[in-house]
């Protein structure tokens, strides 16, 4: 039985083209800085966001990171949304190993922050509190895209209080699909920006920091501080290449399949979803609870695979299509 697994954008598998340009790859060793197939993912991915410099690293958790360590120093704070992965996904990196403290805030269901809300949680010139020094944002969240403009509010507050601004734009090219802009025009008005290649653009591995080259050079110490030196990292830059140039324009077909399976399930009895929130490749079902706790089981026993949870998040990716997507209404159906 071929497996359907929806449980995350993170479980795709290289196809034959891609694994053969990795394997293919020209290599050097990345810490002597003479790989040149990482320098050429570096500087791909800096032009495709508008930036001058990039640092590829193994992770999204490990990008935010040194993003993180370099805006920020020992006593310093990074605002960020309560439900933001750089503050309860991460590990607590930031404050365990960089001594930042985060000051967490209630997102907005559009997974954008109040900008007033904000503006209140810096702090003053006052060495009772912690040095406010930092924006995080996140784009997309839980499949939600940042209203258009809101962003560059963002960063007049950042300017307006000397506040630097940063992007985890994990899915960053999945937002730049659903509102029709390049990725650059999404990443202008933040000084740096993560983009993740192993999720919905289906790279093995790697994610990639983008922003200024005096930056790019601080953060370039950070990596390695936390062990993210590699040295034949062309055998992974070479899959992050391969799905910048190929897979960016079809992430319109994950979002296809998303909203044609978010209106199947609605048509179900007992099956609750807000269309509204269906933007790119996410969705979420609300279940009947007497039935919830059972479902990922018997839709294992049919082939498909699904995180627990009420609602249940169920994300449609490369690996997943059209005829997938039907075979799974049909399953929710007879479960139902």
């Amino acid at each position: 039985m071929s497996v359907i697994d929806l449980r995350s954008d993170t479980v795709t598998r290289p196809g034959s083209a891609m694994r053969r340009v990795m394997a293919e790859a020209e290599v050097g060793d990345d810490v002597f800085r003479d790989d040149p197939t990482v320098d050429r993912l570096e500087d791909l991915t800096a032009g495709m966001l508008g930036k001058e410099a990039g640092l590829f690293v193994a992770s999204g958790t490990q990008s935010n990171l040194c993003a993180l360590l370099t805006h920020c120093g020992r006593g310093d704070e990074y605002i960020v949304g309560q439900q933001a992965h750089t503050y309860i996904y991460e590990g607590g990196g930031a404050a365990a190993l960089g001594g930042i403290q985060p000051q967490p805030m209630d997102q907005e269901k559009d997974g954008s922050l109040d900008l007033e809300k904000v503006e209140k949680l810096i702090k003053p010139d006052d060495y009772h509190y912690a040095r406010t020094r930092l924006l995080c944002l996140e784009n997309t969240t839980n499949g939600r895209v940042l209203p258009d403009g809101y962003t560059r509010q963002a960063q007049e507050l950042a300017t307006r209080f000397g506040l630097s601004l940063h992007l985890d734009g994990a899915r960053l090219f999945n937002a730049a699909v659903q509102m029709e802009k390049p990725a650059a025009a999404l990443a202008a008005p933040f000084d740096t920006v993560s983009v993740c290649l192993s999720k919905g653009l289906g790279a093995p591995v790697g994610s990639v920091l983008a922003g200024s080259a005096e930056f790019i050079a601080g953060a370039r110490r950070w990596r390695k501080v936390v062990g993210g030196g590699m040295r034949q990292a062309g055998l992974l830059a070479a899959g992050g290449i391969y799905v910048l140039e190929n897979h960016v324009e079809r992430l319109a077909d994950d979002h296809a399949n998303a909203r044609t399976l978010a209106e199947g399930l609605r048509a179900l009895v007992g099956c609750r979803i807000d269309m509204t929130l269906v933007q790119t490749n996410m969705v979420y079902l609300g279940l009947p609870e007497d039935k919830a706790s059972e479902i990922p089981q018997q839709l294992k026993e049919r082939g498909i695979l699904v995180c627990p949870g009420n609602p249940m998040r169920l994300v449609t990716h490369l690996d997943v299509s059209g005829e997938d997507i039907q075979k799974t209404l049909r399953a929710f159906e007879e479960i139902l």
